[in-house]
Order: C-alpha cells, then sequence, then structure tokens
C-alpha cells in the first residue's frame, strides 16, 4: 500500500456554542488527507470535542462562501447551493485558507477552522496513516454540548455538595479513592 506522506493540517478553534462566545477558545489540531470527505472531518471534529449527541445538522462554510453538508440529512432543505458532503473531499482546501463549521443548527456550535500553511507526513506526526482525519493536539475546556454541569443537571438545581473528604465517594480501586482507613 503507498501512503500519501502530504496530509493536511487543520486547526479548529470552538469559537461559540449555546448562546456564549468562548474565550480563550479551547482547539484541536488535525490531521486529515485530501481523500478524506468534509462528512468525515465533520465526525472527527464532534468526537474530538466531546459530542456524543451526534443527531444533528452540520455545515461548514468555505472561504468562497460555498456551502458542504451531508445532503440526505436535511430532507430537501439544505441551503441553496449546498453540495454533498459524502462526496466533497478536503483536496478542494488550500493552504491557509479558513473556513466555518457549525454543528447542531439550534445551539450553533461554531468553529474557525484553519488550514495549515505546510501540508504534514502522518507517518512522523502520528506514526501511521489512519483511514479518517484525526486530531494530534489540543487544548482548553470543552463545554458540554447541552451546557450540563453534572448528570442530572436540569438546569434550575442546585449543584450537588461535593463530598466532605475529597475522593471518599468513590470505590477502593485506586489506593487515594475511597474511604481512608484511620489507624
Amino acid at each position: 500500500m503507498i501512503v500519501a506522506r502530504t496530509w493536511l493540517s487543520i486547526r479548529v478553534e470552538l469559537v461559540s456554542g449555546h448562546g456564549a462566545d468562548l474565550w480563550p477558545r479551547p482547539g484541536r489540531v488535525f490531521a486529515a488527507a485530501r481523500s478524506h470527505s468534509f462528512t468525515q472531518f465533520a465526525t472527527a471534529v464532534d468526537l474530538a470535542f466531546a459530542r456524543w449527541d451526534l443527531a444533528h445538522l452540520h455545515l461548514f462554510t468555505l472561504s468562497d462562501g460555498a456551502r458542504v453538508s451531508p445532503l440526505d440529512w436535511w430532507d430537501n432543505e439544505a441551503p441553496d447551493g449546498t453540495v454533498d458532503g459524502h462526496a466533497t473531499k478536503l483536496s478542494r482546501l488550500q493552504a491557509g485558507e479558513q473556513f466555518a463549521y457549525v454543528f447542531d443548527m439550534g445551539d450553533d456550535w461554531a468553529h474557525l477552522c484553519t488550514v495549515a500553511e505546510r501540508p504534514i507526513d502522518p507517518l512522523d506526526e502520528l506514526g501511521e496513516a489512519p483511514d479518517r482525519p484525526v486530531p494530534y493536539w489540543g487544548w482548553g475546556n470543552l463545554p458540554d454540548q447541552y451546557a450540563r454541569r453534572w448528570d442530572g443537571d436540569d438546569g434550575e438545581s442546585r449543584m450537588p455538595k461535593r463530598p466532605a473528604r475529597g475522593l471518599s465517594d468513590l470505590p477502593p480501586i485506586l489506593p487515594w479513592w475511597g474511604e481512608r482507613s484511620r489507624g
């Protein structure tokens, strides 16, 4: 198997979502082959930004105004001129190009994507050439997809109290978890 050694490096910063602008902006840097589709790239971004409910529309807006999204998801109501994300490859992108990615058209998780000026060698960066785009660097705190702060957060209840003694509520699987024996 021959592996193309000139992949794109794409920086993705989470700009806003769920009604809030984020600062500092959390981000990830992805390695992606030019032959990967925009839909594959969207899936990689969503997973790297800790989204588990992936049943939402997404849309890329390129620097020339072109829109890219999986057309089969829109029930024939995709924005005019949108091209199919399953068929459109990342080879359409140019070095230094910036474009936007929005996940969930209701909560509008908006990202600024920037293609690096130079290609990367996936073997040097990752040790392999994966079959999909993958993150290889990242930073920042990722907000919850639905702004939940804990399991069961309904947006109105008070935050649960922290255990009085650190990690005493955990089972004693690790030495620093659970109730400490007193002697």
